[in-house]
Formats: C-alpha cells, sequence, structure tokens
C-alpha cells in the first residue's frame, strides 16, 4: 500500500475505502474536512505521518468493506444510504434523547457538560430530521430520476431547483454544521470518556454517542466524497 501523503483525506478514504476504518480511530476528518492533504490532517491531529501509514498499511491487510459504492449506480448507493443510514439516524435521535434526559436527570448536577450534550444533540436532531426530508423527498428523487433517463438515453427534465449543484451545496453545508455539533459533543464529553462516578446509564450513553458519530462521519462521506460529486458530473456530462 503506497499512499501519497499529498493526496486530500478524500481521496485516500476514495482509493482504499478500509482506510476510514483507521481515519475513525485517529480522528481524522475524512468526510466534512476531507479536502486537507493527508499530511496537513495528520500535522492537525498532532499525529506522526509515519504512524498512520503504518496503521494504514496494517488495515489494508484486513478484509475490505463488503461493498465498494464507487462503481454502484447512484440509485443503489442512495438505496443504501436510505436503508441504511437514515434509518439509524431516525432510530438513535429518540433514543439517545430518551438517554440523555436520563442521565442528566441523575448526573447532570455534578456533571454540568451533560446539559451542553443534551442541547447541542437536541440542535443536531431537529436539523438531521429536516435534512433527511429534504434528502428523500427532493434531492436523491431527482438523481435516481436523472440516472434513470440517461441510462434510456434521454433528456432529463430540468429540476425546480434548476441544477443539481444547488441543493448539493446546501446539503454539504448541512454536512458541516452536523460535522460542528459533532466536535463539540466530543469535546465536552472528553473524547466520550465517561467520568468515574458514571453509572451503566451514562457510560451507554457515551458508547452510543461514539457510534452516532461514527455511523454520521460514514454516511457524510458516502455522500460528500461519493454519491454528490457523481451526480454534479453526470449532470454536466448530459448537458
Amino acid at each position: 500500500m503506497n499512499v501519497d501523503t499529498a493526496k486530500t483525506v478524500r481521496e485516500v478514504a476514495l482509493d482504499y475505502p478500509q482506510a476510514t476504518r483507521v481515519f475513525e480511530k485517529l480522528g481524522i476528518d475524512y468526510c466534512c474536512g476531507g479536502q486537507k492533504s493527508l499530511q496537513e490532517a495528520c500535522a492537525a491531529r498532532n499525529l506522526a505521518v509515519d504512524d498512520v501509514l503504518a496503521s494504514l498499511a496494517a488495515q489494508a491487510e484486513q478484509p475490505a468493506p463488503s461493498t465498494d459504492w464507487n462503481p454502484a449506480s447512484l440509485a443503489a448507493l442512495i438505496g443504501h444510504i436510505v436503508g441504511t443510514h437514515h434509518a439509524y439516524v431516525k432510530a438513535e435521535v429518540p433514543r439517545l434523547e430518551q438517554l440523555l434526559a436520563k442521565v442528566c436527570s441523575v448526573h447532570g448536577q455534578n456533571h454540568p457538560e451533560l446539559h451542553k450534550i443534551r442541547e447541542t444533540f437536541a440542535g443536531l436532531g431537529q436539523e438531521l430530521s429536516m435534512h433527511l426530508m429534504k434528502e428523500e423527498n427532493i434531492l436523491f428523487p431527482y438523481i435516481v430520476e436523472m440516472e434513470k433517463a440517461l441510462t434510456s438515453l434521454q433528456t432529463p427534465r430540468r429540476p425546480m431547483f434548476g441544477t443539481v449543484k444547488n441543493p448539493v451545496r446546501m446539503m454539504i453545508m448541512e454536512h458541516d454544521s452536523a460535522g460542528d455539533a459533532l466536535r463539540s459533543i466530543r469535546a465536552a464529553s472528553s473524547d466520550f470518556t465517561a467520568p468515574e462516578d458514571a453509572c451503566i446509564s451514562y457510560r451507554t450513553l457515551y458508547s452510543a454517542l461514539q457510534g452516532f458519530e461514527a455511523d454520521l462521519h460514514q454516511h457524510i462521506h458516502l455522500e460528500n466524497n461519493i454519491l454528490f460529486p457523481r451526480a454534479v458530473a453526470m449532470e454536466n456530462n448530459a448537458n
């Protein structure tokens, strides 16, 4: 595995899908902040480049993810995003909100950071609810329709939003906002490290929040780095 450290983190993640596991573990942003070079991303996290390259090489020896979404149809990729990641968000947000309320009621006085985490997560949950709705009802159906038309050698209809670049730009901005919220939650929770007096619910909460972060990172990676660029390129080629 020969990785060029001048490549962006996004490019490395696309070339080697299993690299996302290493990036997740090391806290290297490969979704919203994926435009940094690997060298820059390592410096931002105070990580030795050689150590990161060694971790990537070790991960390359492990089984690759079962599905490489780069060559898949956009319809298939969208089906995966909605069925896997959107479904996960819709199930986990209410569960985590209930867990946050419970833990805050018991531990909030001694650990005021919990209230900040609860407030930030509430805003994130509301934002994601609207975000998923816009994707599922507006952007995704058009991308599927556009791909189907081009596959049939037909000209796609002009969408009400003018060009697919417009909603894509908005979705990426909302992804950036979600990324900021995740970083705020991670910082407030000391990297999801439960204090010594944490009960089982408290520890479960931090574990679940970390899992939510990891899933949203992968979710945003599939959209920002694969789905959206391919949809924009498909539209450009059709014009």
